[in-house]
């Protein structure tokens, strides 16, 4: 799996929590039938590794499923065997050497252009810039002058117009939460779910 092509192509990765595995899950399910393929789990959440055990078994290869605040060399090893594609950091962590080393691909998490290189050099797919919301889609192209050949995924803060200016910034893909999901993943509306879903694939991709 090449995680930059998929990026690039989709241009969007929903962030879904789970602390309430069931509307976790049928909120997955509305957004992989509306387009939203790359899908991010937060380990922070209650039952990540359970939600990302059961979407992967229920949707196979129409989801690319990964974990987000991924830490330790354990937490990839417990991603990997739930069958997540990918791992999601906030920083430069323990997690990045063994997702190198298990050949996973790595979204790693930086702000300054030293965390940058340091990311970089560590093995990221991807660098995560988060968050995002404190430099803006402006700092995201002052930043891109001296890394133009670094992919840049923005997370943090981002709404539909931000995503649109971190595009047009040079960003290759953006990482959305609250703005896509609103309160469907604890028991809301997946209808409305599914409108944002149309409106953020049209708008972004």
């Amino acid at each position: 799996m090449n995680l930059c092509e998929l990026l690039e192509t989709h241009r969007l990765m929903a962030v879904v929590p789970a602390d309430d595995p069931e509307p976790a899950l049928a909120s997955i399910r509305v957004l992989v039938e509306a387009g939203v393929r790359l899908i991010e789990v937060p380990l922070t959440s209650r039952d990540a590794v359970g939600v990302l055990l059961r979407a992967h078994a229920e949707l196979g290869g129409d989801a690319v499923l990964g974990a987000g605040s991924v830490l330790t060399d354990a937490d990839v090893v417990q991603v990997e065997q739930a069958g997540g594609a990918f791992v999601v950091t906030p920083a430069l962590v323990p997690a990045v050497a063994e997702s190198v080393r298990l050949n996973l691909p790595a979204l790693v998490g930086a702000l300054t252009p030293a965390e940058v290189v340091s990311a970089s050099l560590a093995g990221a797919t991807a660098v995560k810039v988060f968050p995002a919301s404190l430099g803006g889609p402006d700092y995201l192209r002052t930043l891109r002058e001296p890394f133009p050949t670094v992919p840049f995924v923005p997370v943090g803060g981002v709404d539909l117009d931000a995503a649109l200016a971190y595009l047009d910034a040079g960003a290759l893909a953006v990482g959305i939460g609250a703005p896509l999901l609103g309160d469907a993943p604890h028991g809301g509306d997946l209808a409305a779910l599914r409108r944002r879903a149309a409106t953020f694939r049209s708008a972004l991709t």
